[in-house]
């Protein structure tokens, strides 16, 4: 791809377990807050795992007008909420007739889902005439990109992917190349996810992919820890503003950070385990550097996707010994996930937020619950806060399927 632009990140929104608007998230990342508890969604009882990371304050109707509320399901009012947060925070007024050069970009592994499921319920239970009509408008995953440029009068390209637990880290690196193309001025990108529904959430739990630390919900997700035993389900939403550089700095706004360079891979190996190797994990990471013109000498940190399972983290860690090499023992590795879940489509995008809040802001969260690190995970996890100012990270994330994905960040310099 050549390039145009540089793209940078003026605005930051947030739905998490961990608090709702850029700076609760933040504040919550650093003082260790944990989300997760047991799960009262639903009864959980039929399952192994009990526990999840639930957005439990946020209300939408905080939020949106009544007529949007009524119309729009739990997934698209994360998007939605989101994305209002990120404008406000970048201080970036649409006008009232929309604009053209605006895309709006958005990964969700399972999209409306769970209202999905909701009404197949009511309908076995009643019959049709007890679906609501705003089913047909919502089960699809484009729900969230359709909804937020509806509201805000966003004109340009609207994409939305399904690629699991990468989706917000793809939507990202979507938008960064479109407007570093030129295609649109500015873009609203990132993830929301939605997934704590029995019939979702059982059946993860059939495959045994989640924590079944039920008695010590708060200890559940430990990334890189050798007693981890599955991942916390978690839900929420993380949207960016991207602009074009030379229009932030024309209109005094405040700047994160830069996306300097994506990467994408597959690893063509299994539906659920990772390639064992972590070949095209470190492909992506390796890419992603390589469009970015950054060596991997220069990488100051890494926001590892940590998932807190026993494959994932493993591979992770090869994957990070085959780019880094010898210097692989010498780069801080941070993981959150032991505080905020694994909210599946929705991670990547908080990660790539915690990214440039930690490049922005000068400071790193610890990793949460990691105790004792297994031994096949052997890196240098930031474990307390620390007073750091990267210059260059490198934010990483796999999903089922065999997919992967990176990012890296840079602070802006000149």
């Amino acid at each position: 791809m050549i390039a145009e632009h540089r793209v940078v990140v003026t605005g930051i929104g947030i739905v998490s377990p961990i608090g709702t608007g850029v700076r609760a998230f933040w504040d919550g990342a650093l003082s260790g807050r944990v989300g997760t508890a047991p799960l009262t969604r639903f009864d959980p009882s039929d399952f192994d795992s009990h526990v999840a990371a639930q957005a439990d304050d946020f209300d939408a109707g905080d939020y949106l007008d009544t007529k949007v509320y009524r119309r729009t399901d739990r997934f698209a009012q994360f998007a939605l909420v989101a994305s209002q947060l990120a404008l406000d925070d970048a201080s970036l007024a649409i006008p009232a007739e929309g604009r053209d050069d605006v895309g709006v970009y958005i990964g969700s592994a399972l999209g409306g889902l769970a209202f999905a499921e909701t009404q197949h319920d009511a309908f076995r239970a009643t019959g049709a005439r007890a679906v609501r009509p705003l089913l047909a408008i919502s089960v699809f995953g484009a729900a969230s990109t359709s909804n937020v440029a509806l509201a805000f009068g966003l004109r340009g390209p609207g994409v939305a992917n399904a690629n699991s637990c990468a989706a917000g880290a793809v939507a990202i690196g979507d938008a960064f190349r479109a407007v570093a193309r030129g295609d649109v001025r500015a873009a609203l990108a990132g993830g929301a996810e939605a997934p704590l529904s029995p019939l979702i959430f059982g059946a993860f739990a059939v495959i045994k992919s989640m924590s079944t630390r039920n008695d010590d919900p708060t200890r559940a997700s430990r990334p890189f820890d050798r007693d981890r035993d599955g991942f916390v389900m978690s839900e929420g939403a993380a949207m960016l503003v991207l602009e074009r550089h030379d229009d932030a700095v024309a209109r005094g706004a405040r700047i994160y950070g830069e996306i300097a360079g994506f990467g994408l891979t597959a690893d063509a190996y299994h539906m659920t385990a990772p390639q064992p190797e972590g070949r095209n994990s470190s492909r992506a990471m390796h890419a992603a550097l390589t469009e970015a013109r950054v060596g991997v000498d220069e990488v100051e940190l890494v926001d590892a996707h940590g998932s807190s399972s026993l494959l994932n983290d493993a591979t992770e860690t090869i994957a990070l010994k085959a780019l880094f090499g010898e210097r692989a023992f010498d780069v801080p590795i941070v993981a959150t996930k032991g505080q905020h879940g694994h909210a599946l489509g929705a991670s990547g995008a908080w990660e790539a937020a915690l990214s440039l809040l930690m490049i922005h802001e000068g400071r790193v969260p610890g990793a949460v619950n990691l105790e004792h690190a297994d031994p096949a995970c052997d890196l240098d996890y930031v474990r307390d806060v620390r007073a750091m100012a990267p210059r260059v990270v490198l934010s990483n994330s796999t999903g089922f399927g065999g997919i992967n994905a990176a990012l890296v960040l840079r602070k802006i310099e000149n």
